[in-house]
């Protein structure tokens, strides 16, 4: 209880950054909403076209919502320049405002549409013009069904928002996110109980104000008023209080090595002087546009990854003809600086467990491809989407009986409860010797070298400062180190956090 409670209390800044986040899109929603409900009150077909588009935005996943806003804000910097963000606040803003939408609007339209004609005629007997009666008659009649719209909406707007730190906001979706990347249930308990909290006061103070409007009181209304505003202003001093305008802002992938790697450069650039920040959970797409774009400043990403996912190669020259290759064209194309290798390869790798493999008789791809359609193959959420997989897939013809997906942790659980048979497995994991994993050969060369890299964003490309902090750890991991760290975090008993790890690591290393 301890330990939780103690996980709790370090969600400050996250907390903060939520409840910006979640005000702001409910906010927008409102000012997008009642609009566009007096508009709908007096026309069918507005009201038909408004409602059926806010019910449409319904039915896409937030996730997705959140996602698709990457592209559609990277697209418009042709428009509107260079400084148009496309990841973090203004993406997750507008996502979850169009989420806000349909309760909000709905209970506007429908508080509307059912209001007393009597008073309606009365108002227009006594002379009244549209606006008095818009604002006099029919929007204190409304308010009190606007209100518990706007309450609906705040409860969904609180929990999509945790899904905001796939696209790079802070928010309370941060420790539940790494909690599941590393089975640190803990992070996980703390941060669905700061959301939900969260939610239940926000809907509390709202049923406050809710609750003076239908009373007639504006005593209670303006308490609730007041408690918003108060919780809205100490999350801005919070997040003001700890930003810093000239910050170094690392992108992570989502999982353990990356979270471990990205702690690792951040304590080295605070020792020199640097105010950091992250920004985990990404996909391989995003975190590289986003470093491309300068919205993240520095990335770790593998060899392998940016040869078949960017640069849509597929042939392999060879590791040291791979890493010119790449460093040359991140240069040439993206402005991008390779700082370097950190020293060891992070290959994917088909694996078995020791006995499942003895059992079938496989040592290789070659023989497992003979018995793939008997076998259920687990990957991590976007292998099957990746060149790497087609490229083996052809190179061995490949077919599996089932094709799964899970979380990068969770499908070595898979693997174990048998649930899966084979896992493109990771070679730097620790699990991989801790479960007595096999990793097939790949005989036919089909998988790229995958040599982890840091990269340096177009406008910290030329930092020397920056350079010269983060060039001791060039060449200076070996894999047996990073497998330990990683296993550190992802180990059942006696986990470490991933900056602990770091930590561990650096000093193995003889870095700090």
């Amino acid at each position: 209880m301890n330990e939780l409670w103690s996980a709790i209390l370090r969600l400050g800044d996250q907390l903060a950054a939520h409840v910006l986040l979640a005000a702001s899109a409910i906010a927008l929603g409102i000012i997008v909403a009642l609009p566009l409900a007096v508009w709908a009150s007096r026309s069918q077909a507005v009201a038909r076209v408004a409602l059926g588009f806010a019910s449409l935005v319904q039915t896409i996943p937030a996730l997705a919502l959140l996602a698709l806003f990457f592209p559609i804000l990277l697209s418009l910097r042709a428009v509107f320049g260079e400084d148009l963000p496309t990841l973090g606040f203004l993406p997750a803003l507008l996502a979850l405002a169009l989420y806000a939408l349909l309760p909000i609007l709905r209970n506007a339209v429908t508080a509307q549409a059912n209001l007393d004609p009597g008073v309606l005629e009365a108002a227009d007997g006594v002379g009244m013009t549209k606006w008095q009666k818009l604002r006099l008659v029919e929007a204190p009649l409304s308010a009190p069904f606007i209100m518990a719209g706007i309450r609906t909406a705040a409860v969904w707007t609180m929990g999509a928002a945790t899904l905001a730190t796939t696209i790079g906001q802070p928010s309370l979706g941060d420790p539940i996110f790494a909690g599941l990347q590393t089975q640190n249930w803990v992070l996980v308990l703390a941060g669905c109980i700061a959301a939900a909290a969260l939610a239940l006061v926000a809907d509390g103070l709202l049923g406050l104000i809710e609750r003076g409007m239908l009373l007639r009181k504006p005593a209670l209304s303006l308490g609730g008023f007041a408690a918003v505003a108060l919780g809205i202003a100490t999350a801005l001093i919070v997040q003001f209080a700890t930003r810093s305008e000239d910050r170094i802002v690392i992108g992570a992938k989502q999982f353990s090595e990356q979270y471990v790697l990205a702690r690792l450069i951040g304590q080295r650039l605070e020792n020199a002087g640097y105010a950091v920040e992250y920004r985990d959970g990404l996909g391989s797409a995003v975190v590289h546009s986003a470093l491309t774009n300068s919205d993240v400043d520095i990335s770790i990403d593998y060899t392998g990854t940016l040869w078949s996912n960017q640069m849509k190669r597929n042939d392999n020259p060879g590791r040291e003809a791979t890493y010119q290759a790449i460093v040359d064209w991140e240069r040439k194309t993206n402005g991008v600086r390779v700082l370097g290798r950190l020293g060891f390869e992070n290959n994917y790798g088909f694996a078995l467990r020791e006995d499942r493999a003895a059992e079938l008789g496989v040592l290789g791809l070659n023989d497992l491809a003979r018995i793939a359609p008997q076998l259920t193959m687990g990957a991590d959420p976007e292998f099957f989407e990746r060149p790497e997989w087609f490229a083996v897939r052809d190179a061995y013809g490949l077919r599996f009986g089932e094709q799964r997906n899970f979380s990068a942790t969770f499908m070595y659980n898979a693997l174990e409860s048998g649930e899966a048979d084979v896992i493109s497995a990771y070679t730097s994991d620790g699990r991989v010797a801790a479960d007595n994993l096999v990793v097939m050969d790949d005989p036919k060369g089909a998988l790229p070298s995958y040599d982890a890299l840091i990269l340096l964003s177009p406008a910290r490309a030329e930092d020397p400062a920056l350079a010269a902090a983060l060039e001791p750890l060039l060449d200076a991991i070996p894999v047996e180190a990073m497998r330990e760290a990683n296993f550190a975090v992802d180990r059942d008993e006696n986990k470490l956090t991933p900056a602990e790890a770091a930590r561990e690591l650096a000093a193995a290393l003889g870095l700090n």
